[in-house]
């Protein structure tokens, strides 16, 4: 007994060292750049970090974010405003990260965006929904990583991507689920590509949070909106049965 005591005693001291080996050390300097952080996950992460002494730049998508985020926020968090649909947007969030970074590089770049999600039986979509989301879960999301690649090499840095589980289930159509496809697949490609120049890739699968409930209405209204579009000969093979159901 007293030899399987130590046994586990022994075995969480090796534990305890491995993981501290892992452990990021000096953090003033570091700079890690956060997108989607209005709101939910990013938000939280954003002053988590800030807390722990990153230097932090957050994206937001409306000036309102930004403002509430430094006013809970220390002085050296930094927020700049960010429309993954816009090119032009970020171009100019990509020159204020590496006026911030200052030719230290980014240690750390964190994909949280997420676009509006019309959802609905295909053939209720439209292409213009499928580009809705795609344009800035995934293809804006690419764009600004290629973007910042230069100064996550500099830095050895690492990339994370966050990825909501409930996009990986295919249950209802339009461009969600694509577009977390997406990541997952542009993710891995781009980890095995950086390895030689050691910057880290990772996806994070997280699951439901509470702020996720006020999503149900939003998609309630998405439909509605979709089922008075349709035509007569769509709305008619479904039924209003299927549609109140």
């Amino acid at each position: 007994l007293h030899i399987a005591i130590l046994a586990s005693i022994l075995s969480l001291i090796i534990y305890w060292l491995i993981r501290d080996r892992y452990r990021v050390r000096n953090l003033n300097g570091k700079h890690v750049f956060i997108t989607g952080c209005d709101t939910g996950l990013g938000n939280s992460l954003a002053k988590w970090l800030d807390k722990k002494g990153f230097c932090v730049i957050a994206a937001c998508a409306t000036e309102k974010g930004s403002q509430e985020l430094r006013s809970s926020s220390s002085l050296s968090l930094k927020t700049v405003n960010l429309n993954l649909a816009d090119s032009n947007s970020i171009v100019r969030a990509v020159e204020f990260v590496t006026e911030e970074t200052a030719g230290k590089g980014l240690f750390g770049l964190v994909s949280n965006a997420e676009g509006t999600a019309p959802v609905g039986p295909t053939d209720w979509l439209r292409i213009e929904d499928f580009r809705s989301v795609l344009d800035v879960s995934l293809l804006g999301l690419i764009e600004i990583t290629l973007k910042l690649l230069p100064l996550l090499k500099k830095a050895e840095g690492r990339v994370i991507n966050l990825i909501n589980a409930k996009g990986l289930m295919a249950f209802v159509g339009g461009g969600y689920s694509l577009s977390k496809w997406g990541m997952e697949a542009f993710s891995d490609t781009l980890r095995i590509d950086m390895k030689h120049f050691g910057v880290k890739v990772s996806i994070v699968e997280h699951g439901f949070f509470k702020a996720e409930v006020v999503n149900s209405d939003i998609i309630e209204k998405y439909l509605f909106k979709l089922w008075n579009r349709l035509t007569p000969e769509i709305r008619d093979s479904y039924g209003e049965k299927y549609f109140v159901e």
